[in-house]
């Protein structure tokens, strides 16, 4: 007993039966008190270790053996209290409340007993034998442990709130009877509340998230990109306004919170609709700390963007606002792939009619599918009817489509009401069509994924979106000619000039930088007109960075550290304009003999070696790890590469906002929804963090319900309606 170490009884890392808690022995720890009574233990009822009278354990508690080593602590006692020094006098210290009390070996342990016995703070068993749940670390999910269940009403109700908000169920569902029944079956204890009582609850978890965005933000460095959008709900027929916040935080992770889902009522003027934008950004503090706005591009937006600098001071946007307003690359990408299409609106007008057709009626799949198999034709993915004002969905319907091309003509003998079949020309103008917009389809994949990338990447897309086109001039058949003019002339109207955003991130990528981009522009514009946007790009490169370097906060921070000092109290700044002067006068000599020749972060920068153009880079991590080099090039990088290039981000909210404010539930307050929306985001990002792929099923709101075994694809072709690319089948209304 003397060489193992002190372990109190009955504490979980002791086992059943070891030395320290030989069978017979109490088992009352706090944390598993097996067999212990509903309220607390009984200690006065404990019979002593090893039959020893009563009290004679309590002596030897702190007797010593021969060899000099404490014999381990027998007494139930220890497990709620620890020994601690007070003044050179033993004293027990109660874990509960802290209480201190007498700790000599002599006076024994019974008044440690009667205190936990009558301590309010002590912990309630309301079970008669605990529960051991497995319990895993956040993301490895290797490392497992064992701890005691103890309920908690309050922890449970959170709980609860928290499922509602995260995975889209509505308030009511603690009114059902299958749901208290399930619940009371798991733990009688545990009284569902009612609808008012868990929407209060849901609104007490916002106002706590909230609190904790705001903090995340106001500690928060760097500049934060804005995205926002309007949208109307269909069964209300009210306004909402999503703002979404984007930003790079200490660590370089890129991150996305939903500020604000505000009810706007009508009319929706652009003042009235900058006024809720401009007070949003005042109430979360980030008026001032702005890099860009995306919007989508109407007239409207403009006027608001108009309103907007009006409001907010220049000198706090970069570039005195210049940057601020950045135009929806995936809206404008729509824009001029529907001016091409409505060129050859007649020649696959044939194959829309016909997809028409055989999805109209259940029966006619099933007569088209039994066709298609007994051609030998594979029956993957079903047809899909289109969105006429979705040319993404223009281009799944041709794409799937084609390959059934046989099984158009073999049906068309066969139905007497099928009048629509195309010719062969249709046929191979879709295929031009489709291997022509498969840039474009790919281009707006990634301008409207949910985890958007940085921005470096959006230069070279557009680039060669202006390259295929030119090229589609050359095609054979005139109507490809034809669209491809009619497009030109969009891509010119909006991409004539390259934004500054985009042509900054590109230099910030170091495989490509200036020279990339110099060399790329003539094959763009042409060499005339290529020369005069690369020196409007360089020398807004320029300015952004002399903008960064003046506005260094660490030179800031040290001249208030001197100021604030004790050595400087009482003293004007005029007694130290001599030694400045000085200093002043020996940076300039040092300058001038200086072998570098006075090159600066930025021309270093641009002056090193370009990284392999196919080389896979994590552009966060590099500027995370090359800041030391290049300082203030990496504080414009913060915030360059962290602005959306697409209001995607905004717009994803109104696939979830459809979903809340359905036919059965289009009467949620307005303060209720924007609770449930704005919750749902930062509690999601919470869960994201900590939870590995493997379990991203626990993060997902309401889906389409399918089984597994019969293997429901996405090729299916649902969501055909959606939006840009996001898959979300919900329409989208723009407030113009």
């Amino acid at each position: 007993m003397g060489s193992q170490e002190e372990s109190p009884v009955g504490s979980s890392q002791s086992p059943i039966g070891s030395s320290q808690s030989p069978i017979g022995s109490p088992i009352r720890s706090s944390q598993s008190p097996i067999g212990s009574t509903q309220g607390g233990e009984d200690f006065n009822q404990a019979t002593p270790t090893n039959s020893e009278p009563e009290g004679v354990a309590d002596t030897f508690n702190e007797a010593e053996d021969v060899v000099g080593r404490k014999r381990a602590q027998r007494s139930p006692a220890w497990a709620h209290f620890k020994k601690i020094k007070v003044n050179g006098e033993d004293k027990a210290e109660c874990t509960y409340c802290h209480s201190r009390l007498g700790a000599n070996s002599k006076n024994g342990t019974k008044h440690l007993l009667v205190h936990y016995k009558r301590c309010n703070k002590k912990p309630v068993s309301d079970i008669r034998q605990h529960i051991l749940v497995r319990e895993q670390k956040k993301v490895d999910g290797t490392s497992a442990y064992l701890s005691n269940y103890t309920f908690n009403a309050d922890t449970s109700r959170k709980d609860l709130a928290e499922m509602i908000i995260v995975h889209e169920y509505p308030l009511s569902i603690v009114e059902h009877h299958g749901f208290r029944k399930f619940v009371g079956g798991l733990q009688p204890l545990f009284k569902v509340p009612s609808r008012n009582t868990i929407k209060s609850d849901i609104l007490n978890i916002y106002e706590y998230e909230k609190e904790k965005t705001l903090m995340l933000l106001s500690k928060n460095t760097s500049r934060v990109a804005i995205t926002t959008d309007m949208w109307t709900a269909s069964h209300q027929k009210k306004g909402f306004m999503a703002i979404t916040a984007h930003f790079i935080d200490q660590n370089w992770n890129m991150q996305s919170r939903i500020m604000r889902f505000i009810y706007v009522p009508c009319p929706h003027t652009a003042d009235a609709l900058a006024e809720v934008l401009y007070d949003s950004l005042c109430d979360w503090n980030i008026d001032r700390k702005l890099s860009t706005l995306t919007v989508d591009n109407c007239t409207t937006n403009d006027a608001i963007i108009r309103t907007l600098l009006e409001k907010i001071p220049l000198r706090s946007l970069m570039k005195k606002g210049e940057l601020f307003h950045m135009r929806c690359c995936a809206h404008i990408l729509n824009l001029i792939v529907q001016d091409g299409l409505s060129i050859i609106g007649e020649g696959i007008e044939r194959i829309r009619d016909s997809v028409s057709f055989w999805t109209a009626t259940p029966k006619r799949e099933q007569r088209f599918e039994d066709a298609a198999r007994q051609l030998g034709i594979s029956y993957k993915k079903k047809l899909i009817l289109d969105c006429k004002t979705r040319w993404n969905s223009t281009f799944l319907m041709l794409s799937v489509a084609i390959p059934y091309q046989d099984v158009f003509r073999r049906l068309y003998p066969r139905e007497s009401r099928y009048t629509s079949l195309p010719s062969e020309l249709d046929w191979e103008l879709a295929k031009e069509v489709c291997e022509r917009l498969q840039l474009f389809y790919e281009v707006t994949v990634m301008f409207s994924g949910s985890k958007y990338p940085t921005a470096n990447v959006f230069f070279p897309l557009i680039c060669e979106i202006g390259y295929s086109l030119r090229e589609w001039m050359d095609s054979t058949f005139d109507i490809i000619k034809d669209m491809a003019s009619q497009m030109l002339i969009k891509f010119n109207k909006y991409w004539s000039a390259i934004h500054g955003i985009m042509g900054m991130a590109a230099v910030l990528d170091p495989r490509y930088k200036l020279k990339f981009v110099e060399l790329l522009l003539p094959v763009l514009y042409g060499a005339e007109k290529a020369n005069e946007e690369f020196q409007k790009l360089e020398e807004s490169v320029k300015h952004l960075f002399k903008e960064y370097q003046s506005s260094n906060p660490s030179t800031k921070s040290d001249n208030a550290g001197c100021g604030s000092s004790s050595f400087d109290v009482g003293l004007s700044s005029g007694h130290r304009d001599g030694f400045k002067k000085l200093l002043s006068e020996i940076a300039s000599i040092t300058s001038t003999h200086d072998e570098s020749g006075g090159m600066t972060e930025l021309d270093n920068y641009l002056r090193e070696k370009l990284l392999p153009k196919d080389m896979e880079l994590d552009l966060l991590v590099w500027w995370k790890t090359n800041g030391f080099k290049y300082p203030t090039l990496q504080r414009i990088a913060k915030d360059i590469l962290a602005v959306p290039i697409s209001t995607v981000a905004s717009e994803s909210a109104f696939s979830t906002s459809g979903r809340l404010i359905s036919p059965h539930r289009s009467r949620l307050h307005p303060k209720t929804l924007e609770a449930l929306m704005c919750a749902q985001s930062w509690l999601l990002n919470e869960i994201r963090e900590t939870c590995s792929d493997e379990s991203e099923a626990y993060c997902r709101s309401i889906d389409y319900d399918y089984d597994v075994e019969e293997g429901v694809t996405k090729e299916d072709g649902s969501g055909s309606g959606s939006g840009s690319g996001s898959g979300s089948g919900t329409t989208f209304v723009d407030l113009d």
